[in-house]
Formats: structure tokens, C-alpha cells, sequence
């Protein structure tokens, strides 16, 4: 499907909808570094089975990294600020059309995002991160004004767990309402489907803790969004 952006400008998404139907709780997922691929359409469907109806916005515009150095450039040429600020908020603002509760959540390079979002959305009513954040002095956390979850491990190589103990003293200092969890995992804890690489990077699926990460993530969207 295709929504329209806060500058009128338009994005293509992948979009599943709940037995409920259009006006079921709205949820944009994001994907990871990898693009708008199966693994992430999968999520999409999985919260589409909770009840929610999902936009995951196709921020790469059609392109997939197929391996790390592909996934690697086109994060990198990505533009984070017209990411969160457009293509998020535009897929927020188009399921509030029908939607009374509209949350974001997302992996890795969509945890960032996420977070990015928490601060540049207003229109959201909750966040979950998973496992991602961008520099922390990108994150003003007085503007965060919706409920916050996050997920996060605590061997992950690429987003450092001491970080994660600078952003909860940002948040704490602001007064937003958050919870952090930590898992003792690696990156991508919650991605079944990592890509075989040669050499194999340092993530790996943690089937337990990505199934107590999703059960706190649909108890904290049923409290906050319904």
C-alpha cells in the first residue's frame, strides 16, 4: 500500500489488518538493517494476529540486504531524520485516520528509529525499542511524552548494554515513563531468520528471550493502546 508523508510526499509499506479490521489498534513496525523483507513481514503478521493492524513503512524504497556489506551501505545512506520524522510519522498519521491508538516498534536499526520516533512523533501513543538506539545525544528526552518499552542484550557487540544504563539516566532525569528489560543474549536476540554470513557476524536467536520479550511487548500495547 502506499501512504502519504507529513510533506506530502508518499511511501510504500507492507500492511496486514487483524480480524477486527480498520479500526483495530495500529502498529508501524520497523525493520531492521536488512530492508522490508520476510522476516519482518512475519513480525508484521504475528501482531496482525494479536489484533493490531500493522504498516511497516518500506523505508530502503524496494531495496533487501541480502548480506551484511549490502545492509551496511544502505543503512548508511539512509536518512534517520527524514526516516522518523516523514516515513514513520506518516504511517503513524495514516493509521490514526481510522485508529484511535497508534504504537511504533521496531529492531535494531528500527530500534533507533524507534526511539527517534518516541521523540519527533507526537501523534504516537506508545513505543517498544528492541535492541537499537542511535546517539544518544540525538535523543532530547523531554520530548518523549508516550509510554516507552525496551528490550535490549546484555553481550550485544553492536548497541553497548553501558549505553543502555546513559539513555535510562537521560529518560529518569526527564520524567519519562519507561521500563527496560535486559536479556543475557547477543544482538538480534529476536530474529529467527538471521541471514547465514561468512564470516557469521556476533548475533544470534535466543528463542527464550525473544519469547519473554514478546510477551512484555503485547502486555504493554494491550495496557497502552487496547
Amino acid at each position: 500500500m502506499t501512504f502519504t508523508r507529513p510533506d506530502g510526499k508518499t511511501c510504500s509499506g507492507y500492511y496486514v489488518e487483524p480480524a477486527a479490521g480498520s479500526r483495530a489498534p495500529g502498529l508501524v513496525v520497523i525493520q531492521e538493517w536488512w530492508g522490508l523483507n520476510d522476516q519482518i513481514k512475519k513480525v508484521a503478521q504475528r501482531f496482525a494476529t494479536n489484533g493490531y493492524r500493522v504498516l511497516v513503512p518500506d523505508l530502503y524504497r524496494g531495496k533487501l540486504g541480502l548480506d551484511a556489506k549490502e545492509a551496511e551501505h544502505l543503512m548508511g545512506n539512509l536518512n534517520f531524520a527524514d526516516a522518523a520524522g516523514q516515513d514513520i510519522r506518516g504511517a503513524v498519521q495514516h493509521l490514526k485516520k481510522t485508529s484511535a491508538q497508534v504504537g511504533v516498534t521496531g529492531f535494531c536499526m528500527g530500534g533507533a528509529l524507534t526511539l527517534l520516533s518516541a521523540v519527533f512523533v507526537p501523534e504516537a501513543d506508545a513505543s517498544v525499542v528492541w535492541y537499537g538506539f542511535p546517539p544518544l545525544e540525538y535523543i532530547d528526552a523531554t520530548k518523549i511524552k508516550a509510554p516507552l518499552m525496551g528490550h535490549f542484550a546484555t553481550e550485544d557487540q553492536f548497541f553497548p548494554i553501558a549505553q543502555v544504563d546513559e539513555l535510562e539516566k537521560n529518560l529518569t532525569a526527564a520524567g519519562v515513563g519507561y521500563t527496560f528489560h535486559r536479556y543475557h543474549a547477543q544482538h538480534a536476540f529476536a530474529n529467527d531468520a538471521i541471514p547465514k554470513l561468512d564470516p557469521p557476524p556476533p548475533i544470534r536467536y535466543n528463542a527464550a528471550a525473544a519469547e519473554t520479550a514478546w510477551e512484555r511487548t503485547l502486555a504493554f500495547f494491550g495496557q497502552h493502546l487496547g
